[in-house]
């Protein structure tokens, strides 16, 4: 498997199908490279698709420091591997943890993006859920710690936005469910701790993102309750951006209806390469029911 390395010394290691324009896509943290397999079978097709192992995701390095790790980090890996390989700008595809980077990517790093689909993104980021989910953070670290990624994965995968995936397709989620139990204990420690933990939350960055004007696609399944709002709150400040939500799925769309997550990225990506996506029309935000304010 094929690898870049960062500034600061990190290997990462990633999986690249299919020729044209590039497709970039920054995975979740119980997934890796793997977990956008669907993704990679359907875009290759007509994309230079490229998916890579995060810092902390074996084959790719596991640094043994914390400060290694970070929001930033995440960030400034996905540009490494956009400027390594030459991609930009290149179609940034995130979930969960990934979809957080690449929605930062776009605020540090716009030139390197030609648009941005954030799915799943938003656990922890309302401001009255912080210090629960910094807690749950610090009570996940000391079980996978306690008890090593094997054991953890099982507790991990059913969690309560996964339920859906199992519920409807049990050999996918099985196979995802073994491919969590193979990361890193530490790697997923610290990143947990140095990326998920620390990172600002998203209602933080109003001023940032209402600056935004990459073409933004935000996809949230209605059975994952904690990112809800924060789609919500994301599609209402980036005036440039939709907002899919997919009935009937959990926290891991891409896997759990991949054909209806591929036709909407699809139809997303095309529209912005054919010049075709706009920007929200301000009279849409007055307010009024009937008819738009003067």
């Amino acid at each position: 498997m094929p690898s870049i390395r960062t500034e600061d010394g990190v290997d990462l290691h990633y999986i690249e199908a299919g020729e044209g324009t590039p497709l970039v896509f920054a995975h979740e943290f119980a997934g890796d490279a793997r977990s956008w397999e669907p993704q990679l079978r359907f875009f290759a097709r007509r994309y230079r698709c490229i998916a890579f192992h995060a810092r902390g995701y074996p084959p790719s390095s596991v640094p043994s420091t914390p400060k290694s790790y970070g929001q930033d980090r995440a960030t400034d890996d996905i540009a490494a591997v956009i400027t390594a390989l030459n991609l930009a700008p290149a179609h940034v595809v995130g979930l969960s943890m990934g979809a957080f980077a690449t929605l930062h990517l776009g605020l540090r790093h716009p030139h390197l993006a030609r648009s941005l689909t954030a799915a799943g993104v938003g656990y922890g980021a309302a401001p009255d859920k912080r210090a629960q989910f910094q807690a749950e953070i610090d009570g996940s670290v000391a079980k996978l710690r306690a008890g090593g990624i094997e054991t953890f994965a099982t507790i991990y995968a059913h969690g309560p936005t996964r339920l859906v995936f199992e519920e409807k397709d049990p050999r996918g989620f099985a196979e995802f469910e073994a491919q969590m139990a193979e990361h890193s204990t530490e790697g997923s420690a610290l990143t947990m701790l140095g990326v998920q933990r620390e990172r600002p939350s998203l209602f933080e960055l109003d001023a940032e993102f209402r600056k935004l004007k990459l073409p933004t696609f935000i996809i949230a399944g209605d059975e994952d309750d904690p990112t809800l709002e924060p789609a919500i709150y994301l599609k209402r400040t980036i005036s440039s951006s939709a907002l899919l939500v997919m009935p009937k799925c959990g926290h891991t769309m891409n896997l759990e209806d991949p054909d209806a997550f591929n036709r909407a990225v699809l139809d997303f990506i095309t529209a912005v390469d054919s010049g075709a996506w706009k920007d929200r029309i301000p009279a849409s935000l007055s307010g009024a029911i009937i008819a738009a304010k003067p």
